[in-house]
């Protein structure tokens, strides 16, 4: 492990592994440099691999307050110790995070994403328009179980009583330790799980190539999320993974992935 210090001085925890073109691992929601351990080291194959912990996660630092380009300029600060251009992968609403970093201007030269947690239609209720202030209220207040059992009903869609099970398993603990940065990822998503269309000039700054996958056999929304994500422009593409869901074997990912970083191979 080694660290490098992001624009405001945050520390920010990472491992690199591989040779060759340089890919950032951006996780989601709970997610620490360690859960894509099994994915980066298949990745280093062919590639130089940086897995990090997000601001507020593991041995990363976190700042007094949070805004989505603090942890962008984490990004930054990343892709400049590994040369000054890096491509690129994210995870739920890691992908979101590579989007927007791309999108402001981040040096990246491709950019891969699998199942974006949009809500852009009707086949499941959008989040409360209050999502991020009431999971940050239970943050300051230590509600750490609660927050993340809102998090799991409200943006997961999981039943409520089947929550209350997952409370009483030996895993929960580490849940409710993960569960102080969840308002970020909330940050991150923002209007994009409402229910609505996506705006359609959010990411016309992306220009690079972007891979956007999905399962076909989860939440219908995380495939009509990633298929509207990949009309957007010519230079987005769609590769649905069959009978997958949103957790993916890092088996079946890293050969698209790998093909994606090293040739550009899109189909």
């Amino acid at each position: 492990m080694d660290k490098v210090f992001s624009a405001d001085g945050t520390a920010i925890a990472y491992e690199q592994q591989g040779s060759g073109p340089v890919v950032v691992l951006v996780g989601g929601a709970f997610m620490a440099r360690g859960d894509s351990a099994a994915l980066a080291a298949l990745l280093a194959e062919h590639c130089t691999v940086i897995t990090y912990d997000r601001r507020g996660r593991g041995d990363s630092g976190d700042g007094a307050a949070y805004e989505v380009q603090r942890e962008v300029e984490d990004l930054d600060a990343l892709i400049g110790r590994a040369g000054g251009e890096a491509m690129l992968f994210g995870m739920s609403s890691g992908a979101v995070l590579a989007l927007e970093a791309v999108a402001r201007g981040s040096a990246v030269s491709r950019l891969a994403l699998y199942e974006p947690p949009f809500i852009t239609d009707d086949s499941r209720p959008p989040l409360p328009a209050d999502y991020v202030a009431h999971l940050t209220e239970l943050v300051e207040r230590g509600a750490y179980g609660d927050a993340a059992a809102y998090f799991m009903t409200a943006a997961v869609g999981m039943p409520a009583e089947v929550v209350a099970g997952m409370r009483q398993a030996p895993f929960w603990a580490g849940m409710e330790a993960g569960a102080g940065t969840l308002a970020y990822d909330g940050q991150v998503m923002g209007d994009t799980m409402s229910g609505r269309p996506l705006p359609a000039d959010r990411w016309k700054s992306v220009t690079v190539p972007v891979l956007v996958g999905s399962g076909d056999a989860g939440a219908p929304h995380m495939l009509a999320g990633a298929r509207e994500l990949a009309a957007l422009g010519g230079n987005f593409a769609l590769h649905v993974f069959p009978g997958e869901e949103h957790t993916i074997a890092p088996e079946l990912l890293a050969p698209v992935l790998s093909g994606f970083f090293t040739t550009g191979e899109r189909a």
